[in-house]
């Protein structure tokens, strides 16, 4: 695989790294997005195959883990299988973009591993897991039950945060947007 650079956004499920991410794909030029693979359900109509995920059966996820296609894999819920794939990021260094990942934070932590000084691995955190719950209801699309998990998932992958390169506290967008494109821009200077 050439070389490029890597910009890694890791997060508990819903700090907010997505919007994040969104905001320097449109204001930082020559970032191409990394499209992670998997077996989950899309969530409503507004997810599209191959701009947000790629959506794989299983039998597909499991074929191309036995093919070594992967940079990293894991099975972040039950039954659902997330991944990124090798042939997506150079598919994007090939265009001469650096790649940016949008990726749960045991996937970041593998990813920071991988590509080493390549990479700027960013966490991103909300100010408290009250906030998070909020954020997470005001979504409509948890049960109860998937609700809970996530919080408790949250507050143990809020653990890995000093394993990260910086943080960012996304408590007000509009400060925190200012800040992850600020630290974008420095590392892909040098």
């Amino acid at each position: 695989m050439s070389a490029g650079k890597a910009i890694i956004f890791s997060a508990p499920s819903g700090s907010g790294k997505t919007s994040l991410v969104k905001h320097l794909i449109e204001h930082v030029p020559n970032l191409g997005f990394s499209i992670s693979a998997c077996t989950r359900d899309r969530r409503g109509r507004h997810e599209v195959h191959g701009k947000d995920y790629y959506f794989l059966t299983q039998a597909d996820f499991k074929q191309k883990i036995d093919e070594d296609a992967f940079i990293e894999w894991e099975e972040v819920y039950a039954g659902n299988f997330y991944g990124t794939l090798k042939e997506e990021i150079q598919r994007i260094w090939d265009s001469g973009k650096a790649v940016i990942f949008d990726v749960d934070v045991k996937g970041g932590l593998a990813l920071k591993k991988y590509f080493g000084d390549q990479a700027l691995a960013i966490f991103v955190k909300v100010p408290s897991i009250e906030v998070l719950k909020e954020r997470l209801s005001d979504r409509g699309t948890e049960s109860e039950e998937s609700l809970s998990r996530r919080i408790f998932k949250a507050e143990f992958e809020m653990k890995f945060e000093p394993q990260f390169d910086v943080s960012v506290v996304n408590d007000d967008f509009s400060v925190s947007s200012r800040e992850a494109e600020r630290l974008v821009r420095e590392f892909l200077a040098h």
